[in-house]
């Protein structure tokens, strides 16, 4: 989509007029249905069935995609902002539970797959590319985070030397439990669970069982024996 100053201007002029008038109408069938109604022209793309609840924050609607039955619930906050290259993509039938933050940001796609679930009170941050596949798990508090600072020279505040932006591809089927730390650079494979409280610093193989700090596979979910952790 191409975008001028004047339209971007537009949009977000209604974007924050719609969301601070509708945005906290009680969830019913007059409310949800009225969201849905005038939220639509905002948004690159709405389809049918959607749940907003009350209390939901959006920035730069133009760049964020929503499939049909997708549900957000109360605190949700997406923010897309910061360039017109962004994409925010929820497939058919995501659910985002109560208080998740969802950063799209500097020229950042964050694609979540149909019927994946977002716990409570889950971060997940760019600048870089985030994928997660279809009917994943991301149990609460979990951050997923594509960027890391880089810190090289002692001589420099870490705040003004950058950050990585690698990205982060999570497969189809995966379970991530309570608190997990997902950081820039990883690919979870197809069908893995991650045990609570991990921090996955390097990829993990499909079908894997992984725990800990740093995350180590501990079992194969195909084989069903026991793998020797590395260290």
């Amino acid at each position: 989509m191409n975008y001028n100053p004047s339209s971007l201007i537009w949009n977000r002029l209604l974007q924050s007029v719609l969301t601070n008038l509708l945005g906290n109408i009680p969830t019913n069938f007059i409310g949800g249905n009225l969201r849905n109604l005038l939220y639509s022209p905002i948004f690159a793309h709405m389809g049918k069935s959607v749940n907003i609840q009350p209390g939901v924050t959006f920035v730069n609607t133009a760049v964020i995609q929503l499939g049909s039955g997708v549900l957000i619930l109360q605190g949700v906050r997406i923010n897309a902002s910061g360039h017109p290259n962004n994409k925010f993509i929820l497939k058919d039938r995501v659910s985002l539970e109560n208080g998740v933050d969802i950063r799209a940001m500097s020229d950042t796609s964050i694609y979540i797959d149909e019927s994946t679930y977002i716990g409570p009170y889950v971060c997940l941050a760019g600048p870089g590319n985030i994928k997660i596949g279809k009917k994943c798990l991301i149990a609460a508090h979990t951050g997923i985070f594509a960027n890391n600072h880089v810190f090289n020279d002692p001589t420099q505040n870490i705040s003004e030397q950058g950050v990585t932006r690698q990205g982060i591809i999570i497969g189809d089927d995966c379970w991530l439990g309570h608190a997990v730390t997902v950081l820039d650079g990883v690919t979870i494979g197809e069908g893995s669970v991650i045990g609570a409280g991990a921090v996955v610093t390097k990829d993990i193989p499909p079908y894997s069982v992984a725990v800990g700090v740093p995350a180590r596979v501990v079992k194969s979910r195909k084989e069903q024996q026991l793998v020797k952790p590395s260290f």
